[in-house]
């Protein structure tokens, strides 16, 4: 499934946004700022972000500038009674994605959190597949010519990112902030054992394999025809 999460400080806005959006088949979490935003995405991976910019402690534009310093591809959407063109132009100049002025039309909303989660190849059963292999998230398995694997989920999730975003190469920093948290105590090197995991596990298949990038981090290369 698909995790969203909605940091509003207005509660009845948050409550109304999380409930729509369950009912259209999202997780989703509701958080009334920033900090605690941060605070969850410690433990939980999330497919979109919707915040506003006013709110105590810290405003939406810092909140996005954290986020954009270790994550630049989770989908950003600002909802704001700040509409005019100087707060739009700071917010897309950070790397929002989106911009809806308050009020806001709700159904809107949801076209909105479609397209968007639809340019971050992220589709709807949060699955990918490519050639004769599928990873499907909810079950933490990985399916080649119907022979099935289930991953830890750490493991799982290393793949996935990978994968989802082929031959981009990610840093050990960048995969430990996306699979564990911005703030997690574990060790980088973490990484290099669940890779060779990996690596052990999908020794045969010939749709993919996990490349090393000396002195950078990983990358997944889907291997074509004449590498089978």
């Amino acid at each position: 499934m698909i995790n969203i999460i909605v940091v509003e400080d207005d509660v009845r806005l948050n409550n109304l946004i999380c409930l729509v959006l369950e009912r259209h088949n999202y997780y989703v979490d509701g958080v009334n700022n920033p900090l605690e935003a941060l605070k969850k995405m410690e433990n939980n991976s999330y497919n979109l972000i919707i915040s506003d910019i006013m709110m105590p402690e810290m405003n939406g534009f810092e909140f996005a500038k954290t986020i954009r310093l270790t994550n630049k591809d989770i989908p950003i959407l600002f909802i704001s009674a700040k509409g005019e063109y100087e707060d739009k132009k700071i917010s897309y100049d950070i790397g929002v994605d989106d911009y809806m002025v308050k009020p806001i039309d709700i159904n809107e909303l949801v076209l909105r959190v479609g397209s968007l989660l639809k340019r971050s190849k992220v589709n709807i059963d949060h699955k990918i597949t490519f050639r004769n292999t599928t990873l499907d998230s909810d079950s933490l398995t990985v399916t080649t010519n119907n022979k099935q694997i289930i991953l830890p989920l750490k493991e799982f999730k290393i793949l996935f990112q990978l994968l989802l975003y082929p031959n981009k190469i990610f840093t050990r920093g960048q995969i430990m902030n996306e699979c564990w948290g911005m703030y997690s105590e574990s060790i980088e090197r973490t990484i290099d054992v669940h890779i060779t995991h990996l690596r052990e596990k999908f020794a045969n298949n010939k749709d993919f394999s996990i490349v090393t990038v000396r002195g950078l981090g990983y990358k997944a290369v889907i291997n074509n025809e004449n590498n089978k």
